[in-house]
């Protein structure tokens, strides 16, 4: 499963084009307050009414979309009589349209499609203008709601959320300050590296998630110091092939345990992954360790006549090294995470659908002991 797209410079200008094309008159464009201040959203806005669409502006999304915000969105898109709708941001911008649209096709509340294969009808057209280069949302068949009243985050997984165009424009990136950028890009790592081992990966889905892992770890190191055209394009290209990975392969045990922890904790999915990732790596490693080999190569470490326990280190430090370019990356302690938690979480993550594709099913125990290693 893939939408069109389109990638490279001054795509996002192409929005009102394929909106027209979707036979929407009125729109609902979804964005947050940075991409506003940005420029972006006032961009895209500009090439809808230029060719005469009408645009219901929703803006307040916050960084892990709430589910109140999905139905407020719902609200607005049906008050607004519209009949198309326009995502620009990150993951959280268009992981919350993907949500307004299911609401408005089905008419029930964003809490009872958590799951797998639940949404029954296609939504409005979703065109997707991503700024970020790492959720992938503006790809995938995944979204990623905040329950606040729970405190954790759900996935609803579906092929009739897929959006119906990517325009995936690296410019976007020029505003992006370096921590953000290298944290949502540990997220595309992290979506390329469990998609490479998932017990439903493919070979069409390695070659995406090997080229994303290749291209990260040459420009996750380089974006502290600010980034290059050509290295917005590189890290966009990367976030393209992780999505087109994750979306058909899915995801394992790290995710399942970010969306665990950010959804107790409301703090932003790539320095969750950032934290879990390297302990996911060493518990899985036993069960496909040619795999994870292969992930060391296109991370460029030189593994030539090593052992798998070698191999298995260096490939852990590999990914704790690249983890530590997200400045201020804390460590569980530091964020208020105590042991009376930890079963909690542990229990989430276990009912969490990327846990399905995990290569090595773990138990509540082993998933309770990698959350207290982390503290």
């Amino acid at each position: 499963m893939a939408p069109e797209f389109v990638y490279g410079s001054g795509a996002r200008m192409l929005a009102g084009q394929y909106a027209r094309n979707f036979g929407a008159r009125k729109v609902l464009l979804v964005t947050d307050p940075g991409v506003v201040r940005a420029g972006y959203a006032g961009e895209v806005l500009q090439t809808l009414t230029g060719v005469g669409i009408s645009v219901h502006l929703f803006d307040q999304v916050s960084p892990n979309p709430r589910a109140e915000e999905v139905m407020e969105g719902a609200l607005l898109y049906q008050a607004g009589g519209c009949s198309g709708i326009v995502a620009v941001g990150g993951g959280s911008a268009i992981d919350c349209a993907k949500g307004i649209g299911i609401v408005s096709a089905h008419h029930q509340h964003i809490l009872s499609f958590e799951g797998v294969d639940l949404v029954k009808k296609p939504g409005p057209p979703l065109v997707c203008v991503p700024t970020t280069a790492g959720s992938s949302a503006d790809l995938s068949q995944f979204a990623v709601i905040y329950d606040q009243t729970r405190r954790r985050k759900f996935a609803i997984i579906s092929k009739a959320i897929v959006p119906d165009v990517s325009l995936i424009d690296p410019d976007t990136l020029a505003t992006l300050p370096p921590h953000l950028i290298v944290a949502t890009g540990f997220d595309a790592l992290a979506h390329a590296i469990e998609a490479f081992v998932s017990n439903a990966s493919s070979p069409i889905t390695d070659l995406h998630a090997l080229a994303a892992i290749r291209l990260l770890a040459a420009c996750l190191p380089k974006v502290q110091e600010g980034t290059t055209a050509g290295q917005r394009e590189d890290l966009m290209l990367a976030s393209l092939e992780a999505g087109l990975a994750f979306s058909n392969a899915s995801l394992g045990a790290s995710h399942a345990m970010a969306h665990a922890l950010g959804g107790l904790l409301d703090i932003p999915h790539g320095v969750c992954n950032a934290l879990i990732l390297e302990k996911v790596i060493a518990f899985n490693f036993s069960t496909v360790p040619e795999r994870y080999a292969r992930i060391g190569e296109a991370l460029g470490l030189d593994l030539c006549g090593r052992s798998d326990q070698e191999v298995n280190e260096a490939v852990c430090t590999g990914i704790r090294d690249l983890a530590e370019y997200i400045h201020g990356k804390p460590d569980l302690k530091a964020l208020g995470v105590t042991r009376d938690v930890i079963s909690l979480m542990a229990a989430d993550a276990m009912g969490d659908p990327c846990m399905v594709t995990n290569p090595k099913r773990p138990t509540m125990e082993e998933i309770e002991a990698i959350y207290e290693e982390l503290l």
